[in-house]
């Protein structure tokens, strides 16, 4: 009994260290960071040229485009709601990411003979693809994008 008595603590310890990688698989499954993270926030201009001196208050009041995990969100001048656009992939490029969303509902007729809105896009080449291009730490573009002639400045406070 002496002995088992004096086994039991090594034995415990055996079996601690046998059962901690089952007790950690969460620490494993922390899921990994997506390729356009470095977006995530709040970004103003290229609708219009950035406005300089803005503060955090004064951008995160109206910004232009919002990057998120999964959702791309952006200011139209003809409606105050912002667009939505679900990520359907990410991928980085040597200057930035590309995006492609989602494809939008095809034009349907409605009953007074009007068609639903076309899918809002960022005046790119395909309303479904969006080219990202990193001008700086706080500068990107939307290259041969005609909605957005001029560079964004991420929202300062980040």
């Amino acid at each position: 009994m002496r002995r088992f008595a004096a086994l039991l603590p090594s034995l415990l310890a055996a079996v601690l260290l046998l059962l901690a990688p089952l007790d950690k698989p969460h620490a494993q499954a922390t899921a990994p960071v997506p390729p356009h993270a470095w977006l995530f926030g709040a970004w103003t201009g290229g609708l219009f040229p950035a406005p300089s001196g803005i503060t955090a208050q004064q951008c995160l009041a109206q910004p232009t485009v919002i990057f998120t995990r999964d959702v791309v969100m952006r200011a139209t001048l003809t409606d105050p709601t912002y667009a939505q656009r679900v990520i359907e992939t990410v991928r980085l490029t040597t200057t930035g990411s590309e995006f492609r969303f989602v494809a939008g509902p095809p034009s349907t007729s409605s009953l007074m003979g009007l068609e639903s809105p076309p899918t809002v896009g960022f005046g790119c080449e395909s309303p479904d693809v969006l080219h990202v291009v990193r001008r700086g730490e706080n500068e990107i573009t939307f290259p041969d994008c005609a909605e957005y002639p001029y560079p964004l400045e991420r929202c300062p406070g980040r």
